[in-house]
């Protein structure tokens, strides 16, 4: 299985925004750190926001900060959220199906009950988890001046030190 491009930009992103607490951040600012492109960003950044993983903010001081705790982002329901309209194979998708094994064919549910188990391992991933005691992460992501991550408060927020 191999994530699309949308999918690891999505990670990038709240990932990025986790490692700056407290900060409005910019699409720029994240192309530049994490080699991407900034209208392939802006895509994903509308979609997270959509989906609630990310509040935004127009204008001149615009940007965009985490809209939820990280404790409360699981990988899995993100990776749901930008793979799930790609079908996994030409048989997850009846309209397109001219596969002519598709009535005796087993591989279907094989690859269903491996994708299950790839979101449900997924699932019990956090935000956190990926973040938190991370400084080779930190190091490359925090945004010059930004403070260093501390600790995970009660319920989950990562929070600077006061």
């Amino acid at each position: 299985m191999r994530l699309t491009t949308r999918t690891n930009l999505a990670m990038r992103v709240l990932m990025f925004c986790a490692v700056n607490p407290g900060r409005i951040v910019r699409k720029h600012e994240i192309a530049e750190v994490c080699n991407a492109s900034e209208n392939h960003l802006a895509q994903v950044i509308h979609t997270l926001a959509q989906k609630g993983y990310v509040d935004t903010q127009r204008g001149r001081a615009g940007g965009m900060r985490l809209a939820r705790d990280t404790d409360d982002i699981r990988v899995g329901e993100l990776m749901r959220t930008f793979e799930g309209v790609v079908p996994f194979a030409e048989c997850f998708d009846p309209a397109a199906n001219t596969c002519p094994l598709r009535k005796v064919c087993l591989l279907r549910d094989a690859l269903s009950e491996a994708l299950e188990a790839f979101y449900a391992a997924l699932d019990r991933k956090t935000l956190t988890d990926l973040v938190q005691d991370n400084g080779g992460l930190e190091a490359i992501l925090r945004l010059p001046g930004g403070a260093k991550l501390s600790f995970c408060a009660p319920g989950g927020a990562i929070t600077t030190p006061a």
